[in-house]
């Protein structure tokens, strides 16, 4: 960036396992990646502003054969999200316990309900493999302590980081379970899910607190405040597998599967139309990324709207745009004509104004250069007239410069 380039083209150097021969990794100690890599800021980019792109090693492979060869390559770099068709899929991962998508979830519920059936979402939860952090002994016995369910299989951090009090990883797997079989039952059939978004939204405002989090009273709470039957949740989450036996849960199971296939490493992360959307997770940049995803004249009156309007998340509240950047307020005025009448006496008053304007500026700047010449000619020392008297200045300042000095 500091030496003028308008962006940076990243070569990965291992091969990704899915691509078969068509690549060879040049890193010996690592034959090859089994999930994508991503690109992600680490905090430390705040000053990087030119756009920077990933390749994948077996396409980055022949432009440097091309480069080589000292044969010109010209490359495009555009950001445009898979368009398939005139309804958009979006994702989130997050946890029950992700304190940085709080006040996004908190506010899409409404994009979400005027996407209506335009748009169908995805909520998923991230657990960590407890087999693969070695959680679970040989044995059979939990070794993290209270951060997993299932005898070591599934786990979360502590929240808190304190493992004697307050929040468990524990406690966060089997809320995430809940959440995952809420939506099973109250939005995976219309995509939109009204009743979990109300859930999360109303679980964040009575029960997320160390006293509250695990709490049944709280969650009967909830569950009415959501409409939701919570009989039917339980049930639902002993029948996936439960949290205290020692066997596998088949939601929790298709989580693992799915964060891996989607390489999900940060959270939290939100896809539109299977393509992750990088950068601060926030209302304006979901909603237009999902406006952006509908095939070209399919997008929903809500995305004409507000996708370009100033205040989005207001504006999808109320239906309109109050500001006038939206494609409907961005369409040119009609033209209106104007009088020609009018309009010549408007000039010619324009004009007259400005002589009058001129003439007494004219005569200001004349009686002022009068003063000044007055005030510096009454400095001198006394003059010789013609008559050989001599005369102090200020007496030919007075005749206004009519008598001659010799």
């Amino acid at each position: 960036q500091k030496s003028g380039a308008a962006g940076v083209i990243v070569a990965d150097n291992v091969c990704l396992c899915n691509v078969g021969d068509e690549c060879t990794s040049s890193d010996e100690s690592h034959t090859c990646q089994t999930g994508e890599p991503i690109m992600a800021d680490d905090g430390s980019g705040s000053d990087v502003t030119i756009p920077a792109f990933l390749m994948y090693k077996q396409d980055a492979d022949l432009v440097k054969a091309h480069l080589k060869s000292n044969e010109p390559v010209q490359m495009e770099m555009t950001w445009n999200l898979p368009s398939p068709d005139d309804r958009v899929e979006y994702d989130l991962w997050t946890v029950p316990t992700d304190k940085v998508s709080r006040e996004f979830q908190s506010k899409f519920m409404d994009a979400a309900k005027a996407l209506s059936d335009h748009a169908y979402f995805t909520p998923h939860m991230y657990v960590y493999d407890g087999i693969k952090s070695k959680c679970r002994a040989s044995d059979g016995s939990e070794t993290c302590y209270n951060l997993c369910t299932n005898h070591g299989r599934y786990c979360a951090t502590d929240p808190d980081n304190n493992l004697d009090q307050g929040i468990s990883g524990a406690d966060v797997v089997i809320e995430s379970l809940r959440r995952i079989c809420i939506w099973k039952h109250y939005g995976e059939d219309d995509g939109v899910g009204i009743p979990y978004w109300t859930y999360v939204n109303e679980f964040v405002e009575r029960c997320d607190t160390p006293d509250f989090y695990n709490n049944e009273d709280c969650l009967i709470d909830v569950y009415k405040q959501s409409k939701i039957d919570g009989g039917m949740i339980e049930q639902c989450m002993k029948d996936s597998g439960g949290t205290t036996n020692d066997g596998t849960n088949s939601i929790l199971e298709e989580q693992l599967e799915l964060q891996t296939e989607m390489g999900v490493v940060i959270l939290p992360t939100a896809f539109v139309n299977q393509s992750a959307i990088r950068g601060k997770l926030t209302f304006e940049n979901m909603f237009k990324a999902i406006c952006a995803g509908y095939l070209e004249s399919t997008e929903p009156l809500i995305c004409t709207k507000c996708a370009f309007c100033p205040e989005q998340h207001a504006c999808v509240v109320d239906g309109q745009c109050l500001g006038q950047t939206s494609k409907t307020a961005m369409a040119p005025a009609k033209k209106k004509g104007v009088n020609s009448g009018i309009f010549v006496v408007t000039i010619l008053l324009i004009i007259g104004s400005f002589a009058v304007a001129g003439l007494v500026y004219h005569r200001r700047t004349q009686e002022s250069m009068r003063e000044q010449v007055k005030g510096i000619l009454a400095e001198y020392m006394p003059l010789e007239g013609d008559d050989g008297e001599i005369g102090m200045s200020t007496d030919f300042a007075r005749k206004g410069g009519e008598t001659m000095i010799g």
